[in-house]
């Protein structure tokens, strides 16, 4: 059973989009996805909200979180959180692997 986490940034200015790309030009981003468990990483920008960018970031287990939270990565992650002063909301997800029969039909290919 994955974990997957929902982390919103919010910022000022474009500052959480400036954010998302220097996690990316630092090669900080190709680093978290080569950890161990690590699923996906990726930053989407919202259409409703252009200050908002959203990280879905999954992982097989929590332990393989606790390594990540424990790595290096994580003090480079916090300080540009602060740099950009970006604020964050999070919504955690354990994965359901099974689909119902019912929600097949509504899932194009």
């Amino acid at each position: 059973m994955s974990i997957t986490v929902n982390l919103r940034y919010k910022g000022k200015d474009g500052a959480a989009k400036r954010f998302a790309e220097e996690m990316v030009s630092s090669g900080t981003v190709d680093k978290i996805r080569s950890e161990a468990g690590n699923l996906r990483y990726e930053y989407y920008q919202s259409l409703d909200d252009p200050e908002t960018i959203l990280l879905i970031d999954s992982w097989e287990d929590q332990e393989s979180i606790d390594v990540h939270h424990a790595s290096p990565m994580m003090k480079t992650i916090m300080e540009l959180r602060e740099k950009y002063d970006l604020h964050m909301t999070v919504e955690r997800y354990k994965s359901d692997d099974s689909m119902p029969e019912s929600d097949a039909d509504f899932i194009r290919k």
